[in-house]
């Protein structure tokens, strides 16, 4: 209970400053289900009001007021219990008792004497009390207590409040008086009683004091010879006892007048205590009149402080209703008559508008909606509010049909600056509006959805009429014809002219038109851009004023991500670049734009088309410039940071390096599966030379820009394919020396990336070089054994047998290399004759070598270097294996130096 009563004091009452002051669980009679409980309580300030409250117990023990009657209202409680067999009581008293009782301690004195009072109880028990009761207010209420004990308080309680507070004004039926007034039941009578007596009974036998324990002490000192004779001990102490009772008795008769005295001076007080309590009762009765006047009168002025605080706040609310939901004659006769023919009307109707939905969207209490006069005034604003709704969309529609419906002119003869329509006056025409299509917006959400649909529809036509129209008049500036011959320009130099293998920009077939078409290609793609941006910027931030869609930029790194990824993941022909940047750009804004500017991605397309058709490699021109372009639109300060031409010119250059891919990758292919004929004279191969003039255009045309990566990925696989091609020779079956082609090669590949510098190639430059040397290296040591050929031969035979194990000294002895057949192979070759063989390997050399490359004094001098090394060689292998047989060549060291220098002297 007592958590009970914490928790509803804590939870319910204390915020609403009331006092609990008692509580009973009960339950509607005969229902059972839901027990509620019943609490009275009073205010904690004057006048205190007590009131009846039921609180409701929902689930995880949380109270909550169900219903609250002031008692005031209560008229009559019935405690459904019959009044018969009620415990009547009256305090009597009876005797005035001596204290004969015997003590621990030899003395007693005179004043040791007390009045006991007892109750005298006669009647009859009474029978068992109901659980039910009634409170009769305006409506009887019938409940249960789930005891008789939080009943009968719970009456009292009541009982108590209606005489301290209501003047006695509730009745009070079926109720014991013992109830009521709070008196007990015999029972707890008897309990309280005996409770008296044990009390009673414990007080005698109370601790001696320091004085009673002495006198104890001096009693066993006199006594001390019979203190071991405990009944002679007793028998002395009964006697002496005997005195002393008969001593009390003689006072007690001797001070018989003065008891008389003490009980007249009682019966005195007694009546004195009488005449007090009538004459308090007097005054509490007029004092009670006097509180419940005072009480009525605090209530009256509570009353009229609420009548005089509901009446202030109610006007607020009329002077509120009435200045918020008024609407002036200007404003309606506006917004009825819509008319938005001049800019100072377009003003007047938008302060009328913006007027009308401070009205609409005034917040009042749904019950202000059930007046009949608010309502009537919100009906007068909707009416106001659909015609004005529907005359400015009707208005603004046949403005975009208008605009939509205008003129192209068509294209004339070739300019020399191409000029992109300009949509500023349409814009300006339209703005003045902007702030009513943000009334509509924030009015009508799903009309104004309507609008930037039929909007794009409708300038979408004059988009497409003046994109094409100016596509067309720039492909006339970049072909140099008219319009009637456009296609035949397109279609004749590719259907007619065959160009060879090799024959590139920039090579000996080219070099007199190509460079001035690729510069022609580039200055009028750079000005189409250019004149596409303020173009499509220009409608985006219209767009975004005018209809307020707006997105955030998207991150320029992933932009930058999708346009620089590997060319073999863009090339698939089924992976259309164009679609994967939009799908993340997929809002309002994109598909708006899209749809207005729907024609200008095919027809930027296509005018790429006609750009890379003008010369063979024109997707280098197409690929820088929008490279440049895209990146100058992500950087400028002027265009948005997600414009929609952003998007466009990343897809373009998606497309520009998937076909720059595919042009690498057809003249990787090309290069690879060429075959040079076998009767081909040696020199520079063409796939080198192509190589090399496809790098010197491309530099020149990456001259300037900002990005190169795609250019490094192309040459890295233009140079793989043209070591693949030269590589392939070993192969072929050529009459001229394979390894003498493949060194001259290398060569020049090797010179020319030491010229170009170009970082990419480095690998490749130390490829070319290492393999120039070692094709060099094996073209030199088969000639040279051509001099010298059964010489060289001999030795060979001779390291072979010491591979095998021989010892040098004994290799002499062996028959096919013995000291005799060493000295025929070395007569065969005197000094003449190897000076003879000298020239003719020279002569030969010549002849297979390539004037362009100047590699005969290379070539001659590691032959030079090869061969006295060889004759080093031979002269220990003697001196080792031939020792003492004083064999020796015909020629010296100092001859072969000799030989070679007089040889290179008479060929300068």
């Amino acid at each position: 209970m007592a958590s009970l009563w914490s928790s509803l004091e804590k939870d319910l009452f204390n915020p609403q400053r009331k006092r609990l002051l008692e509580t009973v669980r009960v339950w509607k009679t005969g229902k059972r289900k839901k027990m509620s409980i019943l609490c009275v309580v009073v205010d904690t300030f004057r006048p205190m009001q007590p009131f009846l409250v039921k609180v409701k117990v929902e689930r995880g023990e949380q109270y909550k007021v169900a219903y609250r009657w002031p008692l005031a209202e209560l008229k009559l409680v019935d405690g459904k219990t019959p009044n018969q067999g009620l415990w009547q009581g009256a305090w009597l008293f009876t005797s005035i008792e001596i204290n004969e009782k015997k003590k621990s301690f030899p003395v007693l004195y005179p004043g040791q004497i007390k009045y006991i009072c007892t109750a005298g109880l006669r009647g009859k028990p009474q029978v068992q009390a109901s659980l039910d009761f009634d409170l009769h207010f305006e409506k009887v209420y019938k409940w249960t207590a789930s005891s008789p004990e939080e009943k009968q308080t719970f009456i009292r309680c009541l009982w108590k409040l209606n005489h301290r507070l209501l003047a006695g004004s509730v009745a009070f039926v079926n109720v014991p008086s013992c109830a009521a007034e709070g008196r007990q039941r015999p029972q707890e009578d008897g309990k309280d009683l005996a409770e008296v007596e044990s009390q009673e009974e414990l007080s005698t036998y109370q601790e001696m004091t320091p004085k009673e324990a002495a006198d104890v002490l001096k009693l066993k000192e006199e006594h001390e010879p019979l203190v071991n004779n405990s009944v002679a001990f007793a028998e002395q102490l009964s006697n002496d006892l005997h005195v002393l009772d008969e001593a009390n008795l003689r006072a007690i008769i001797s001070s018989e007048k003065q008891v008389t005295q003490l009980m007249s001076s009682i019966d005195e007080a007694l009546a004195e205590v009488a005449r007090v309590e009538e004459t308090l009762q007097v005054y509490d009765e007029l004092l009670g009149s006097v509180k419940q006047q005072m009480d009525h009168i605090h209530q009256e002025n509570s009353l009229l402080h609420r009548i005089v605080s509901n009446k202030a706040k109610l006007m607020d609310e009329i002077l509120f209703l009435t200045t918020h939901l008024n609407l002036s004659r200007e404003h309606c006769d506006a917004l009825s008559r819509v008319d938005l023919s001049s800019p100072s009307r377009v003003k007047t109707c938008i302060a009328a508008a913006e007027a009308l939905s401070g009205c609409m969207n005034i917040q009042i209490q749904p019950g202000y909606r059930k007046m009949q006069s608010v309502a009537e005034q919100l009906i007068v604003f909707e009416t106001l509010k659909q015609n004005f709704e529907n005359s400015f969309i009707s208005h603004i529609t046949n403005s975009f049909e208008m605009q939509g419906n205008a003129q192209v002119p068509a294209p004339g003869q070739p300019v020399d600056k191409l000029s992109a329509p300009s949509h500023g006056l349409h814009h300006e025409e339209l703005v003045p509006y902007a702030p009513l299509m943000a009334w509509l917006r924030n009015a009508n959400p799903v009309l104004f959805c309507d609008l930037p649909k039929v909007y794009a529809q409708n300038l979408s036509r004059l988009y497409d009429q003046e994109i094409k129209a100016f596509f067309e008049q720039a492909k006339i500036s970049l072909l140099g014809r008219r319009k009637g011959s456009l296609q035949e320009s397109l279609e004749k130099p590719m259907g007619s002219r065959q160009p060879s293998r090799w024959s590139l920009p920039g090579s000996r077939e080219g070099r007199e038109d190509t460079p001035g078409k690729g510069n022609i290609t580039k200055q009028v793609l750079e000005q189409v851009l250019r004149e596409l941006q303020p173009l499509c910027t220009a409608e985006q931030q219209f767009i975004e004023t005018f209809f307020q869609l707006s997105r955030d930029a998207p991150n320029l790194q992933v932009l930058e991500a999708s346009t620089t990824r590997g060319g073999e993941s863009i090339a698939s022909p089924e992976d259309c670049p164009c679609t994967k940047p939009r799908s993340q750009l997929e809002e309002p804004m994109t598909q708006l734009l899209s749809k207005i500017f729907g024609c200008l991605e095919p027809e930027l397309r296509g005018f790429l088309d006609v750009c890379n058709k003008v010369h063979s490699f024109g997707c280098l021109q197409v690929l820088v410039t929008l490279s440049d372009s895209v990146f100058e639109t992500w950087g400028s300060s002027s265009a948005l940071p997600a414009s929609f031409l952003s998007t466009v010119l990343g897809n373009m250059l998606l497309l520009a390096k998937s076909s720059f891919n595919k042009c690498i990758g057809t003249l990787c292919k090309e290069i690879e599966e060429a075959k040079m004929p076998s009767k081909a004279r040696s020199g520079i191969l063409p796939s080198v030379s192509c190589f090399e003039e496809f790098v010197n255009f491309s530099e020149e045309v990456f001259r300037t820009a900002r990005r190169r990566g795609e250019l490094d990925k192309a040459h890295l696989r233009l140079a793989s394919s043209v070591f693949s091609s030269i590589n392939s020779l070993s192969s072929a079956n050529l009459k001229v020396n394979t390894d003498m082609v493949m060194m001259e090669n290398f060569h020049h590949i090797h010179h020319f990336l030491c010229q170009k510098k170009i970082q990419c190639l480095e690998d490749k430059k130390r490829e070319a070089n290492q393999r120039y040397s070692e094709h060099m290296e094996k073209y030199v040591i088969k000639y040279l054994g051509q001099p010298l050929e059964k010489l060289n031969h001999f030795f060979e035979g001779v390291k072979a047998r010491v591979a095998q194990g021989v010892k040098e000294e004994e290799v002499s002895f062996q028959l096919a290399y013995s000291k005799q057949e060493l000295r025929k192979v070395i007569e065969k070759y005197p000094g003449k004759e190897v000076r003879r063989a000298l020239e003719t390997l020279y002569k030969k050399i010549h002849k297979h070598l390539s004037p362009e490359e100047n590699l005969l004094p290379v070539v001659w001098h590691a032959m030079e270097q090869e061969f006295l090394r060889q004759y080093q060689e031979f002269e220990e292998l003697i001196e080792r294996c031939y020792a003492g047989s004083g064999i020796a060549m015909d020629f010296t060291m100092e001859d072969l130096l000799s030989y070679f220098n007089s040889i290179t002297v008479s060929n300068i």
